[in-house]
Formats: C-alpha cells, sequence, structure tokens
C-alpha cells in the first residue's frame, strides 16, 4: 500500500479519474470542499442550536467558552463544514428560532462556486500623473499599446484620463474628455471594439458616455455607482458597472481610514449599490474591493486574504493591486517600477480566493504566470 496527501482545485475531475462515475464524482466532491464561515453576534441559543445541529452531521461550530451556560447573550462564532454539510444545514436550520432562519437562507450562497472565466484587464492611462509612468500613453501610442495588449493576451483594457492615486486632485469633465476623446474615436473608427472588450474607468458622465458611444462596454466606477446618471447610461447603453468601493476620496481616502469591520462594512456596501444597479436596470454587474482605496495596509490584507467572501453575491470579482504602494509597505523601498513580483504574487493569489479578473498594468507577464498557475491547479 502506498499513498500521499493530495491538494486539488478540481476534486470532481480527480475522483473521476480513479473511476467514480460521473455523478458519484459530483457528490462526494461536494463533501471535499471544507468552507469557514465567521459568524457575528449570534444569539447564544442559535449558536447552541446550530452547534448540535452541525455536530450531527460531521461538521462543527466554534464557540467561545461558556456559550453553552448562555454566559452571555450574543457570540461570535465559526461554523466549519463542507459544501455538502452547507447544503444540509441551509435546510436543517429553516425551521430554527433566534435568527436562524437568516443564516439557513444565506447559507448556500456561501458553497464556493468557480463559475467565472479568467480575465485580465490591461490598464491605459491618457493623463501625465498616473502613479506608473509605464501606463501612460496618448494618441497613436495608445492605439498602438492596445493592439499589442491584444498580442499579449489581453481580454478587456480599460482606458481612463484621471489620475485616482492617493492625494490626486479632480480635473474638469472638460478636460478629462478632451484627454481620451481621441483615442475613443480611433476606438470607433477602427472598429477595435469588434477585436476587444474595452472599459471607461470613469465617473463623469460626458465622458462615459462618449465612451459608450464608441464601444465600450464596461463603465469602471470608482465612485461605486454613487452618482444616478452613471447608472441611467449603464442602462440606456446595457453596459456591464464595475461597482468599486472607495471610502473617502481620492484626495483624502488614505487620511486615517477605519472601518468597524473591513469585511462586513464593505458587503453592507456592496449590498446596497447592487440593489441600485438592479433597480436601475442594470444585468451586468463587476465588484471590486477597492485595493488602496481608502484602506491600510491591514485592512488590504484582511480583504485579500477573504475575497471569496464576496463570491456570495454571484458576481465577478475584479481584482486591482497592479504595482501598488502597499508592496512598498511590506518591502521597503521598492518602487514603483520594482513591483512586478509583487503585483504577481498577490494576483495569482486572488485568482485562487475568488477573483477572476485580473487589472494589470503588465498583460504580457499575467498572462503567462496565469497559464502556468492554471495548468498546476487543474491537474488531477
Amino acid at each position: 500500500m502506498k499513498f500521499y496527501k493530495i491538494n486539488s482545485n478540481n476534486f470532481e475531475s480527480l475522483f473521476q479519474k480513479i473511476g467514480c462515475e460521473k455523478s458519484g464524482a459530483k457528490i462526494i466532491s461536494k463533501k471535499a470542499n471544507i468552507n469557514r464561515l465567521y459568524i457575528k453576534e449570534l444569539h447564544t441559543g442559535a449558536a447552541n442550536i446550530l452547534k448540535q445541529d452541525a455536530l450531527s452531521i460531521g461538521a462543527d461550530l466554534a464557540v467561545p467558552r461558556g456559550t453553552i451556560l448562555n454566559i452571555t447573550k450574543i457570540v461570535d462564532a465559526i461554523l466549519v463544514g463542507s459544501d455538502k454539510h452547507f447544503e444540509i444545514l441551509s435546510k436543517k436550520e429553516l425551521g430554527q428560532p433566534f435568527g436562524l432562519k437568516l443564516l439557513a437562507k444565506e447559507l448556500k450562497s456561501f458553497i464556493k462556486k468557480d463559475i467565472f472565466k479568467t480575465k485580465i484587464m490591461g490598464v491605459i492611462n491618457a493623463n501625465d500623473d498616473s502613479f506608473y509612468d509605464g501606463s501612460r500613453f496618448k494618441s497613436q501610442d495608445a492605439i498602438s499599446k492596445i493592439y499589442q495588449m491584444i498580442y499579449d493576451g489581453a481580454n478587456i483594457i480599460d482606458i481612463g484620463a484621471v489620475s485616482s492615486k492617493p492625494g490626486s486632485i479632480q480635473v474638469s469633465a472638460k478636460e478629462e474628455l478632451k484627454r481620451i476623446k481621441s483615442i475613443c474615436d480611433e476606438i470607433k473608427a477602427k472598429r477595435l471594439y469588434k477585436k476587444i472588450t474595452f472599459s471607461i474607468d470613469s465617473y463623469t458622465p460626458s465622458v462615459v458616455k462618449y465612451a459608450l458611444k464608441s464601444g465600450f462596454k464596461i463603465v469602471n466606477d470608482i465612485n461605486g455607482l454613487a452618482n444616478d446618471k452613471i447608472a441611467k447610461l449603464c442602462a440606456k447603453y446595457d453596459a456591464t458597472i464595475v461597482i468599486m468601493h472607495m471610502q473617502g476620496t481620492p484626495k483624502d481616502m488614505q487620511k486615517n481610514p477605519q472601518y468597524e469591520d473591513v469585511i462586513l462594512d464593505i458587503d453592507q456596501f456592496f449590498k446596497q449599490r447592487i440593489q441600485k444597479a438592479l433597480d436601475f436596470g442594470i444585468k451586468n454587474i463587476i465588484l471590486d474591493v477597492g485595493i488602496g482605496f481608502g484602506k491600510t495596509l491591514e485592512h488590504n490584507l484582511i480583504l485579500l486574504n477573504n475575497l471569496e467572501h464576496f463570491k456570495h453575491f454571484g458576481y465577478e470579482i475584479l481584482l486591482a493591486a497592479s504595482r501598488k504602494s502597499m508592496i512598498d509597505m511590506i518591502v521597503p523601498n521598492t518602487p514603483v517600477e520594482d513591483r512586478l513580483a509583487g503585483t504577481l504574487a498577490i494576483h495569482l493569489d486572488g485568482l485562487r480566493k475568488g477573483a477572476s479578473i485580473i487589472r494589470s498594468h503588465d498583460v504580457k507577464e499575467h498572462f503567462q504566470a496565469i497559464k502556468i498557475q492554471e495548468m498546476i491547479d487543474n491537474i488531477s
């Protein structure tokens, strides 16, 4: 007898490889993926019921000492179980008191789902003050860069004309449109939108409208759909909206950002803005937690480590950490031009934790790294 421990992101395929029937492989794969759900402010009555129900099916609930004695009315807990356990508990808790019915309704949404294909979003800036000068292009240079990004493996190209780096100051709508107009015109004239999907990185209605009329299909809104005019434009042109979270504005966002709980605060933000998008008739939504936008290094790391949480909404997650200052915070004295290695580390980890779209200044390098990572992850 010989044996070794396995690590796989594709359990169903692995089980089929050893000869399991397809239906059996699907069933057993639900038992192989382990979930850990942090539950805040759980009534102790609910905690004790959930603990027993979890144990009865082979799952478990970690609770504070003294919970069984109801020493405190409210506790935090961590539910540990497979996809199959979560499915069972989502039905089992529907008839239970103390708020467990609400938990039951949400449990199934936290079961791991890998339904989105990985995409690379290349970055082009039509301004002189973006934090990385390697992304700055104008007119014909930008068009040449578009062709190069397509060749290098980009799926989306995100074009903006205003810097959103910490401390940056907003420019006029007229100036922003002036910077990007010729690029939009070239994209439209050459019908480049037939070759690749274009995203407009803007929250200015007049600029967004011009881009959408030029063939752009995505609106990358760092204001997270705060402006009703942007919502109306997305609905009118059937555009996809990227709802990004930002605390404050680029000018002041890094001045002592604070959260009660960064995961739950951003979760609540997404819940509200998703509903707004749906109310306006927007069909396609992408979520971006906004790494570096009103977050400390600790906030960023917590979000990166828990990206999978936000998959419960059922939308694609965009991760944009390309060459950002958090890399320099972790490895001091790392200038922007030397942050590719750190960027790849963050983005590859992000793909394994829930992201499906990577916004990057370095398309070619990301294409290669992602292809290799996918081959490793999908081997069975």
